[in-house]
């Protein structure tokens, strides 16, 4: 360990936590590990990564079910890869591909003496564990409810509430969400993504020793967002970051493809003009739709 702490970057699927992420790691300080709580594998389930069992999307972690997370995340934060481990559960060419990947830049990093960055959106609701027994500077990405809600859309995404409601220290320290059970089975999609940003965000309202940050902001002006989010992550702001950061930020916009992954970490990233992108965010829902957001989210 270096004795620097760790970072944590999360938020909501589709808040720009790939960005920020990717953004943070261009100084070269830093080791990018991407959603080791996702309960889909890949990224997640691979014990070389994360020893522990993910059995939920948005996985709660307190203090009073820590015994295996605790330790687990210790190595993970402190970039201590467990190669036998990984090398009993996943075996396949892309697998080992991983792997080697992984293990290489957790060794390499562990003796540079770099830090650990954690790029996990399923992480969102135990943020303050985090920072509270890691020692993680978390920076939690908040995207406008509308352009929330519209991203999913446009993805055909949707949220099954019973993966949250069925997680018994998450109801209890987070009773808010008891909201959700009206919408147990529901088909509307619109109404679901909006309740799961309105209760994330009054969660994440109170939860201490978090930065929550607007993507919309960094969006609009990313070169100072990112210096202060530098400054906050106690990482180095140089020139030659500020015009990776330029660069990675104003290039040409693409289609959205969500989370179409490409090479071996897949990550959403993808370079693009960021305030562009802004003046299209709410594509794809009706004026009566944005409305009704508007009204879900307040």
């Amino acid at each position: 360990m270096t004795g620097r702490p760790p970072i944590l970057v999360t938020g909501l699927p589709r808040s720009g936590t790939s960005w920020t992420g990717k953004m943070l790691a261009a100084g070269g300080e830093l080791v990018y590990v991407n959603e080791p709580l996702n309960p889909q594998h890949p990224p997640g389930r691979c014990p070389g990564v994360l020893r522990a069992e993910v059995t939920h999307r948005f996985q709660y972690i307190c203090d009073d079910n820590s015994a295996g997370w605790l330790p687990a995340f210790r190595d993970t934060t402190a970039l201590r890869y467990r190669f036998l481990s990984e090398l009993r559960a996943n075996r396949s060419p892309y697998d080992l591909a991983r792997l080697l990947r992984y293990g290489t830049a957790f060794t390499w990093g562990r003796v540079a003496g770099r830090r650990a960055l954690l790029d996990d959106p399923f992480a969102v609701l135990s943020a303050g564990w985090f920072a509270s027994r890691l020692g993680c500077r978390v920076i939690a990405l908040e995207r406008d409810p509308v352009s929330f809600v519209a991203s999913w859309q446009r993805l055909g995404w949707t949220v099954y509430f019973h993966e949250l409601l069925e997680q018994p220290l998450l109801v209890r320290d987070h009773p808010e969400l008891l909201e959700l059970r009206a919408l147990v089975g529901s088909q509307d999609r619109v109404a679901k993504a909006a309740a799961l940003w309105r209760v994330t965000h009054r969660i994440l309202a109170r939860t201490p020793a978090v930065l929550v940050t607007a993507y919309e902001d960094l969006a609009r002006d990313p070169v100072p967002g990112f210096r202060r989010l530098y400054d906050y992550a106690g990482l180095t702001w140089s020139a030659a970051v500020e015009r990776r950061v330029g660069l990675a930020c104003t290039g040409a916009a693409t289609a959205e493809r969500g989370f179409a992954w490409s090479g071996l970490s897949r990550t959403a990233f993808r370079p693009m003009d960021s305030r562009r992108a802004l003046e299209t965010a709410a594509r794809g829902l009706t004026p009566a739709q944005v409305s009704r957001v508007r009204e879900l989210t307040t």
